[in-house]
């Protein structure tokens, strides 16, 4: 960990604000560290087996494109339903 220290050679911790990527939840931690889980979700997810990827690497599942790709839209005409989005 690198020491920073003030004018006045008091130690200077630099903290930013993260939000945990599991439950949403705001807290601060030390600017640089690598921790993306708040202590109480990081104590839940380190329970949770590991992944074991298929052959050597993580992919995505690929799926056939939509069906409505498969026809053509032409002279189809479609009405807004109202309201707000």
């Amino acid at each position: 960990m690198k020491r920073n220290h003030d004018d006045e050679g008091n130690e200077v911790i630099r903290l930013e604000l993260k939000y945990c990527e599991r439950c949403g939840g705001l807290w601060v931690r030390e600017c640089g560290a690598g921790v993306v889980y708040c202590d109480h979700c990081q104590r839940s997810v380190a329970e949770l087996p590991a992944a074991r990827p298929k052959r050597g690497r993580i992919t995505l599942p690929v799926r056939r494109k939509a069906v409505m790709d498969d026809f053509p839209n032409e002279g189809m005409e479609f009405e807004a339903a109202g309201g707000a989005a």
